[in-house]
This record gives C-alpha cells, structure tokens and sequence, in this order.
C-alpha cells in the first residue's frame, strides 16, 4: 500500500472519527455508561480517547473498503 493510498484512508476517518466522538458523547455521559452490566470506572478523559480510537478504526475501515472497491481489475490481478 502506497503512502498516499494511507493517507487517503487515515486522514478522512480520523476527521470523522473525531466528528463522530463528539456527537455521541454529546448525547452520552461516560459516568453513565455501563460495560458488561457493570458501570465504567475509568476518567472521562480515558473513555473520550478510547472511544476516539474506535471511531477513528471503525471509519478507517469504512474507507479502507471504498479504497480496496475502487480498485479496477487490472489492479487487482497484477
């Protein structure tokens, strides 16, 4: 994968990423938040940056398929 292939994929997503942290912890408080039945006992600090890190991976792997579909034939058979 070329440098500028990642950074078609990593630069949006990580936007995205950052855009979609924001609308959901908007709407929810990470004090509120259960994991597995049991409430979350980290900072609110360390759930934004987790989440963070999962909406960038989720959205880097959105555009990591519209990159990988894009690709004609003839790219792919080499």
């Amino acid at each position: 994968m070329t440098m500028q292939r990642l950074i078609w994929i990593l630069w949006p997503s990580f936007i995205v990423g950052g855009i979609a942290e924001a609308l959901f912890f908007t709407a929810f408080d990470p004090q509120d938040m259960m994991l597995f039945g049991d409430p979350i006992s980290w900072s609110r600090e360390a759930v934004y940056s987790v989440g963070f890190f999962i909406f960038w991976a989720v959205c880097a792997a959105s555009s990591a398929a519209t990159c990988l579909l894009q690709r004609s034939p003839d790219q792919i058979n080499r």
